[in-house]
């Protein structure tokens, strides 16, 4: 077995879980409805519409893709399979990127599915679709679901117990989104008071680069490099527009924030696995 072996293997495995097939209809089924809803009343557009699938995808792709994941390797070596699949000529560096590989394109598939039906939807119901800019903001939701596929890869890795993958699959959707980007607590707000203790404060601009830092920011604030300026100012995005705006804060940025956590978890994790006494 090689690499490729482990992929196929992890696709069967995967395949075969009724709630991730279950999550997995939910998004096309909020798809569907969603398109259909819209489009089949009134004057729909399209931007509007993707602006609003935003929120479905910040709310549900972040459980589907730990859900998938995060028992990837963490169940296997507690079932004692993974010794198993080390049995071959396999390395634990296979096993990470067969597992990354395995998860991304059973959720991606999933996801980009749910969008080519609403996409058919789009094109015959919606007066005008633009597909590029379609087919553009698909792609960054993939690379959004990609993000959290590789964090729960990463902890999977990092952990031996599947309690302790699921509390680290857990905490990671409640840090990540939750206290990120919608607790009163957040760290802006900790960044402030602790500017505020020290007698200075923190600027707009830094404020924005910190909530960006978040996958779930990254992915929204990525959006800008699909959106004309007309759905910006519609929706109150108006930091967009600024011709001044740093170059931290720009759509491209955003691209290099979503790369950075498509790689680091599963680096990380498989550095702490590489080192784990699998017993």
């Amino acid at each position: 077995m090689s690499l490729a072996g482990v992929v196929r293997k992890d696709l069967l495995d995967v395949r075969r879980s009724n709630l991730l097939r279950g999550i997995g209809l939910l998004y096309l089924a909020f798809t569907v409805l969603f398109f259909w809803g819209t489009g089949s009343t009134g004057n729909p557009d399209m931007y509007i519409s993707l602006w609003s699938m935003i929120a479905i995808a910040v709310l549900l792709v972040p459980l589907i893709a730990l859900v998938a994941a995060y028992l990837s390797i963490a169940g296997e070596r507690q079932s004692g399979n993974l010794k198993f699949l080390l049995s071959y000529p396999n390395s634990r560096r296979d096993i990470v990127v067969g597992k990354l590989i395995a998860r991304s394109v059973v959720v991606g598939g999933a996801i980009a599915f749910a969008y080519v039906v609403g996409l058919a939807l789009a094109l015959y119901y919606y007066p005008e679709v633009v597909v590029g800019d379609f087919v553009a903001f698909v792609g960054l939701t993939l690379l959004y679901t990609f993000d959290y596929v590789s964090i729960a890869v990463g902890l999977s890795a990092a952990t031996s117990t599947r309690s302790r993958a699921m509390g680290g699959a857990i905490g990671a959707w409640f840090f990540l989104n939750v206290f990120w980007n919608a607790f009163p607590i957040n760290p802006n707000t900790i960044i402030e008071f602790v500017a505020g203790e020290l007698g200075t404060s923190v600027s707009q601009n830094a404020k924005d680069l910190v909530w960006s830092l978040s996958p779930t920011g990254a992915y929204m604030n990525s959006m800008q490099l699909v959106f004309p300026d007309s759905v910006a100012r519609q929706t109150g995005q108006n930091q967009w527009l600024d011709p001044n705006a740093p170059f931290y804060l720009e759509g491209w940025f955003m691209l290099v924030i979503l790369a950075a956590w498509l790689v680091v978890p599963p680096l990380l994790g498989y550095w702490r696995f590489q080192r784990a006494d699998l017993g």
